[in-house]
């Protein structure tokens, strides 16, 4: 049973580290979002009980990689639309539309 634990463990770790790596590999730009699909999200496996003390620094260090890559996501998002709010007001020339003729005579 208990070689079935650690073994269960592993793999479920083994999921969670290919969903960050997918992740981490998107952000640097070595692939475009369209070729991956957006992952499951993880749950801990519930018929194997707590993970072994072994495989503790193992997801610790799984959980990092996962804060850093939801970081560095939250950054590019911002940075983009930054971009994009330079991109509409260079094709527009101004921030938003202004009115060429404003009729005063009400």
């Amino acid at each position: 049973m208990t070689a079935d634990w650690r073994t269960a463990w592993t793999e479920a770790l083994d999921a969670l580290e290919l969903d960050v790596t997918a992740t981490e590999a998107m952000l640097a730009g070595e692939h475009l979002a369209a070729e991956h699909p957006a992952a499951d999200p993880w749950q801990p496996p519930a018929t194997i009980g707590a993970i072994p003390q072994e495989l503790r620094t193992r997801a610790a260090a799984i959980l990092q990689r996962q804060l850093s890559a939801a970081e560095q996501a939250s950054r590019q998002l911002v940075s983009n639309r930054q971009q994009q709010a330079m991109v509409a007001r260079i094709e527009t020339g101004g921030a938003a539309p202004q009115p060429i003729y404003l009729d005063r005579a009400l």
